[in-house]
């Protein structure tokens, strides 16, 4: 066996080791070094990896301190088999080690590589398999630094505290190696000594030979172990490949042709074999010498590459390459017949003069490489079709470069040019001028008028106002020019009368003149225009779009237009649709929608209109005829307008239409336009929401047996008829906020996909025995009155997405159920297989102080979106803690995800969302303030008195200038389709690391201080504002009781008016005033040991019913309860220091309480608490359910499970200490005290045992509040139904008691519900005994002005 030296030493080798010692480096270098083992899985670190607090004293000194971790390579770079000359001879086995090495901001890199034994270091960025040798000058904490710098850190001290982050080392990292996967460098090179016999015959013998296969050939030396004398070369493209089947472990390498070479080679294993035989099976199934070097790290091509002397196109895109080298691009000219060479992303700076003697070059690939300027040698490539220049620093073009007679396409996109080259004018075989995104200002016409070769123009991007005309001669030979997103102002090119399609969208056009002549395509969208002129008649016109304008009417030359298919017209300010347009005979596309259009004409002729969108206009009706003239039509979308019925579809028995899909939500339609629909057999798709359908008659639906989506969400209905089980093929039924009591016959359908019922009354779900197997989403929340047995939630087990009312979580002591806002949230995947919207909501954020909520895009992924939905929260919660400043904190938390999303984030990125409400420390006049942050596509916006208040920003490159420009700076590649890369049109993300510079993570902040005026918070993504304004998201929402059900309707809309893909929308009901508070500061006062007083001001509000959480299930609690100060604390029902827990547990002290309107001065750790709680009465003391306890008399139980609802209201009364005791009948109080509400206790029913009633007079007034009018005969979720008068009793309170060590949950615990509410009737006296000389034995309070004596205490069960 033998090994391939590998190639020599370039010249940028580091200085030797200095003599001082490591403490007297002028650098600061390394103080401390220190071995860390790698995690095997993410090559990241463990926790005890991280340095300690020697090092960090060390780094608190000076801010230009700092660390480095070190990483060995991560995989072997030299085997007996595989070497490459691009692999550092230094390296022979792998390492896993990790070293800390730290230094200062002043450290350069060949001191770092001297004090660790190393070479060099190479900088690998997000990941990717590229990395960069440094150059001994350069700084590598500094390179950190800057990173981080330019990721949105500010702080010098933070930015420090991140660089020690080891987390880092998955956006950036260090080797003191060169990192190189074995595939890779097989890829390169394969070598090693093996038996080889030449020739097919048995007349040749085996000997051992070094055999390489690099590049196109395979090379056998003449003699072992040599390498410089002769070599056989045996070219592989169009040859063969084949197992030896006499002699294990061999193959036979052919070349093609007539005269066919053979050589055996006999390998010593398996998976040797295999390995040559995969990488030499690409060779030879190329028709074409082709060899991919690109995404290798190389700084030179390994030196057996030049034995393959047949290579055509050589590809060494990103890479490293240098010019003095022994392989570097100095050599590339000894390829005789190379045709083809790509350098892309190589960053020269320079341009390789040597290039040029390259005198076969055809094609060449220069893009990003920050070249400044072209040499004149480039004239030399005279056989050179191809060249491309994008993305450099260009300004100009050699005058050498018209030599190049043959070049027919030359690509300058994204330099720095201000005017269009003149050497154009000598390229007579280039066609077309590819100059987007560069810095033009003004076009001029006379330029192009001289070029009669160019016959396409795209200036895209640039920075064009203006257009200069030096003569009225016409240009005849341009044919396609795109303009898009420049600042024109008005454009003038009716002298192009050759011009057959023009792109001008985002520009500021109010008018535009054109030439008709050969016009086939216009498109002119998000401009201002007022008037599009173009003469003569288009004849050849086919596609014209003109949405997003400011058009009063239909150009009257688009009229007649005779072969005219496609016309956008939607989101202008038409009033009327010209007669002549609905009744073209070529017109097969047609878009009014949101315009002011009031009617259509009639329809005398039959037409061959197929698509339709008539939607937000003001229609009463639709011609009569539309249908039977029409009969083509297949789309069909008159949303948001005013129908009140339907036209018929055709006038005979048998009915010719073919439409499909129908789209009517947002009218006014009733029962009596269903009778129509059946005149439309085809229906695939069905959108009837939000209009006033009280039924559905069942003889209707069982004509629509095509019927695949049905959305009747948003009426009257009561029922869906049982017919719907003949709809066979329908896959999706939508449904939600009706009035539904019976659950439709649809699990017998053998499609069925997706049913969302939320938001009715169904009462119980009967289900056959087996359900279809395709049901993948079913949502039930918002149904207070369903009851699901324990049989039907095992049915549904196999129901990827099942929605339903959840039971309330346990709570602290501590925390206060927010009653100043509640949520609801809506997702719906669309067309698409896979949800990639995730949203995060929290009403109960650090102790009940605050609130957060978000919502994640990922576009086509959903890895992210769910990633930062479960730790966003917590990384806010942590920099809260670091920071009061709103921005900072902010601005932290999405950087520091940033950096959590770890190897995920590297390929993937994700919008992303967040509101953060906090009581408002900076305002006096405010309670509370809301800061928002995003990056992305995804917004908030609040609703303050009736008005959309928008509070986001869109980082995108169509509507962000400012953000495309800076894209643009950084020579980022965008795409014809407004994509960096080809691959977001989002210049702000999370994730998605690899396309940095260009992809940032900083977010935009607002803060904005919430009044009694603001209503309501919206936050939806991308495909949600797409399809509604702020002002119609607001409107629809702004009086819909319930949060879910708003935002349920949200997501509909936005479906109806179009949208495709994945739509997300959380409605936030904001409820802020001082009237609205629930602690003690204000005057509540909490149950004690004696009885329980409770006072409540509870304000009106039009709140829901029903509020969802994050992820789609709804709390116990209703929403009415959650905006009508209610508050809940409870704990585990298992305690395991039962000697502290008695009747005297009241009596223990406790913090005062606070709301969310007045938190605790002294705000401790924060700690994110739930809201409310149901849980196990029957549990041991490890927390673990036990069926040996027996049921509790007199205490409400169902099954296993123990309701706790806690009732909280605030008040104006007076502290814990005046509270007032308890009386079995009510007395008169003074005035002062008739706030009040006062509860006694007595036997709920026959059932259950001691329960609390109100005796306050003020018991009348809180039951006629619409804010607590729910809390009266509230049926449980499952299915216990608490009497009318009993709904407001208090049951428990766990304020006290002491912190419970196991179990379940790890919150406060409470007293068992035995020892606290049932006590044996013979005990009674006794514990009354004890009660009263135990308040007997307290200090009396000293008494206050105008206080009255209290009744004496009484009983009529034992507390």
């Amino acid at each position: 066996m033998g090994e391939v030296e590998p190639g020599p030493p370039g010249p940028l080798e580091p200085p030797e080791p200095p003599e001082a010692p490591a403490s007297r480096r002028p650098g600061g270098i390394r103080v401390l070094k220190r071995n860390m083992k790698r995690n095997g899985s993410r090559n990241c670190l463990n926790r005890r990896s991280r340095f300690g607090s020697r090092e960090r004293d060390w780094l608190r000194e000076d801010v230009k301190r700092g660390c480095l971790y070190l990483y060995g390579a991560d995989t072997t770079t030299a085997t007996p088999t595989t070497t490459s000359s691009a692999t550092s001879s230094s390296s022979s086995s792998s390492s896993s080690d990790l070293h800390l090495v730290l230094c200062t901001v002043e450290t350069p890199a060949s001191e770092i590589c001297a004090g660790e034994g190393r070479e060099s270091l190479y900088l690998q960025l997000h990941g990717d398999l590229v990395s960069r040798r440094l150059e001994p000058t350069e700084r590598p904490l500094q390179i950190v630094y800057d990173y981080l710098s330019r990721l949105g850190f500010e702080d010098p001290v933070r930015i420090q505290e991140e660089a020690t982050n080891p987390d880092l080392g998955c956006m950036i990292r260090f080797y003191g190696e060169k990192p190189c996967q074995m595939d890779h460098l097989d890829r390169i090179l394969l070598s090693g000594i093996y038996n080889v016999r030449k020739g097919k015959t048995q007349l040749h013998k085996w000997a051992e030979r070094l055999v390489v296969l690099c590049g196109t050939c395979l090379i056998v030396s003449s003699v072992k172990d040599c390498q410089t004398g002769k070599m056989h070369i045996l070219p592989l493209v169009g040859g063969k490949i084949e197992e030896v089947k006499r002699r294990q472990h061999s193959l036979a390498f052919s070349s093609a042709g007539a005269q066919a070479q053979t050589y055996h080679v006999s390998f010593e294993t398996l998976a040797e074999c295999q390995r040559w035989q995969r990488q030499a099976s690409k060779v030879v199934s190329q028709r074409i010498s082709t060899v991919d070097l690109s995404c290798y790290s190389l700084e030179e091509v390994p030196e057996h590459l030049f034995y393959s002397q047949d290579i055509t196109y050589l590809n060494l895109r990103h890479n490293f390459m240098q010019l003095e080298r022994p392989g570097g691009l100095d050599t590339l000219y000894k390829f005789s017949q190379l045709k083809g060479l790509n350098l892309s992303h190589n960053k020269l700076g320079l341009f390789p003069v040597l290039l040029c003697e390259i005198s076969t070059l055809t094609e060449l690939n220069l893009s990003c490489n920050g070249f400044h300027d072209l040499p004149s040698q480039i004239g030399n490539l005279l056989n050179l079709q191809t060249l491309c220049l994008d993305g450099n620093f260009l300004t100009t073009l050699p005058e050498e470069l018209g030599n190049l007679q043959q070049l027919s396409s030359l690509g300058i996109s994204f330099n720095n040019f201000s005017q269009i080259p003149e050497v154009y004018e000598k390229l007579v075989m280039v066609d077309k001028v590819v100059m987007a995104g560069n810095c033009l200002e003004v076009l001029d016409l006379g330029v192009l008028s001289k070029m009669s070769h160019i016959k396409h123009v795209d200036l895209r991007m640039n920075c064009l106002k203006s257009m200069v005309i030096e003569n009225l001669e016409g240009n005849k030979y341009i044919t396609h020019m795109d303009l898009r997103d420049n600042q024109l102002t008005d454009l003038d090119l009716s002298s192009f009368c050759s011009l057959e399609q023009l792109h001008c969208e985002r520009n500021q056009l109010r008018e535009l003149t054109l030439s008709g002549f050969s016009l086939r395509a216009l498109y002119a969208n998000s401009n201002r225009l007022t008037a599009v002129s173009v003469y003569p008649v288009p004849s050849l016109l086919t596609s014209l779009e003109l949405s997003r304008n400011l058009l009063e009417c239909v150009p009257d030359w688009a009229c007649e237009a005779k072969k005219l298919e496609i016309l956008d017209v939607s989101h202008n300010l038409l009033t009327e649709i010209p007669m002549r347009i609905l009744s073209s005979l070529s017109l097969r596309k047609l878009m009014v929608g949101h315009n002011h259009v009031h009617s259509l004409p009639a329809l005398a002729e039959h037409i061959p209109l197929e698509v339709l969108d008539i939607q937000h206009n003001a229609l009463s009706r639709l011609p009569d005829t539309l249908f039977s003239k029409a009969l083509n039509l297949r789309y069909l979308n008159a949303s948001a307008n005013s129908l009140e019925s339907l036209p018929s579809a055709c006038a005979g028995e048998e009915s010719l239409s073919v439409l499909q899909l129908l789209y009517l939500t947002s009218n006014l339609l009733t029962d009596q336009c269903v009778p129509v629909l059946i005149g439309h057999p085809h229906l695939r798709v069905l959108h009837l929401a939000n209009n006033q359908l009280q039924t559905f008659p069942a003889s209707k639906l069982n004509k629509l047996e095509q019927l695949e989506e049905l959305n009747l969400s948003g009426n009257k209905l009561k029922t869906i008829p049982t017919t719907i089980a003949n709809c066979k093929r329908l896959h999706t039924l939508v449904a939600h906020s009706n009035n539904i009591s019976i659950f439709p016959e649809i699990l017998q359908l053998p499609q069925i996909q997706f049913v969302d019922l939320s938001c009715n009354d169904l009462t119980e779900i009967l289900i056959p025995e087996a359900l279809p197997a395709t049901l993948q989403d079913l949502d039930l929340t918002g149904n207070t009155n369903l009851v699901l047995e324990h049989k039907t939630l095992d049915m549904f087990s196999h129901i990827t997405t099942l929605k339903i009312d959840q039971k309330p979580l346990p709570t602290t002591d501590s925390t206060v159920i927010s009653t100043f806002w509640s949520h609801g949230l809506a997702e719906m995947a669309g067309q698409r297989n896979k949800l990639c919207v995730s949203a995060l909501a929290l009403d109960n954020l650090a102790e009940g102080v605050g609130a957060v909520y978000g919502m994640f895009d990922g576009d086509r992924n959903e890895e992210l979106p769910r990633l930062l939905q479960c730790t966003m929260a917590d990384v806010l919660l942590e920099e809260v803690q670091q920071s009061t400043t709103d921005v900072v904190f902010m601005a932290n938390t999405f950087l520091v995800s940033h950096r959590k999303l770890g190897m995920a984030g590297q390929k993937l990125g994700s919008s992303a969302l967040l509101c953060y409400v906090r009581p408002d420390t900076a305002d006096p006049t405010s309670s509370f303030s809301l800061t928002v942050a995003n990056v992305g596509t995804c917004q908030a916006v609040l609703c303050r008195a009736g008005k959309p208040v928008p509070l986001s920003k869109v980082f995108s490159l169509e509507q962000d200038p400012e953000e495309a420009q800076r894209v643009k700076d950084q020579k980022a590649i965008i795409t014809e389709d407004n994509k960096v890369n080809g691959v977001t049109c989002c210049t702000r993300m999370l994730g998605c690391t690899y396309l940095y510079p260009w992809i940032l993570p900083k977010p935009h902040i607002s803060s904005t201080p919430l009044t009694i005026q603001d209503e309501l918070l919206i936050l939806g993504n991308k495909a949600l504002w797409e399809h509604l304004s702020y002002a119609e998201a607001v409107s629809a929402v702004r009086h819909v009781q319930d949060p879910l059900a708003a935002a349920k309707k949200l997501c509909t809309l936005a479906q109806s008016y179009g949208c495709q893909d994945n739509v997300g929308a959380m409605v936030v009901y904001l409820n802020i005033g001082e009237e609205g508070c629930t602690c003690e500061m204000n005057g509540l006062t909490l149950p004690g040991p004696v009885g329980f007083a409770s006072t409540s001001t509870a304000k009106d509000a039009p709140k829901p019913t029903t509020p969802s959480s994050s992820s789609g299930i709804a709390s116990e609690f209703s929403s009415e309860m959650s905006t009508s100060e209610v508050s809940s604390e409870v704990g585990s029902t298992a305690s395991d220091e039962h000697n502290t827990v008695g009747l005297e547990a009241g009596l223990l002290p406790r913090p005062e309480r606070r709301c969310s309107l007045h938190p605790a001065p002294a705000a401790g750790v924060f700690q994110r608490q739930p809201s409310c709680a149901t849980f196990s009465s029957n549990q041991s003391d490890n927390g673990l359910d036990s069926d040996d306890d027996q049921p509790v008399e007199g205490v409400m139980t169902n099954g296993s499970k123990l309701e706790v609802e806690v009732d909280i209201h605030c008040c104006r009364g007076r502290d814990l200490e005046s509270a007032p005791p308890l009386t079995e009948s009510p007395v008169p109080c003074p005035e002062e005290h008739t706030r009040g509400l006062f509860l006694g206790i007595r036997r709920q029913n026959s059932v259950n045992g001691g329960t609390l009633v109100p005796v306050s007079k003020d018991r009348m007034e809180l039951q006629k509040s619409p804010s607590t009018s729910c809390l009266y005969g509230k049926k449980l979720s499952n299915g216990s139904v608490v009497p009318l008068e009993d709904s407001l009793n208090l049951i428990e309170v766990a304020t006290e008691a002491p912190k419970r060590k196991t179990g379940y949950f790890a919150a406060p615990t409470q007293l068992e519900p035995e020892d606290q509410f049932v006590v044996p009737r013979d005990l009674e006296e006794e514990v009354k005994e004890q009660m009263k000389q135990r308040q007997e034995s307290q200090p009396e309070p000293e008494p206050r002005g105008e206080e009255r004596t209290e009744p004496p205490e009484e009983f009529d069960t034992a507390l």
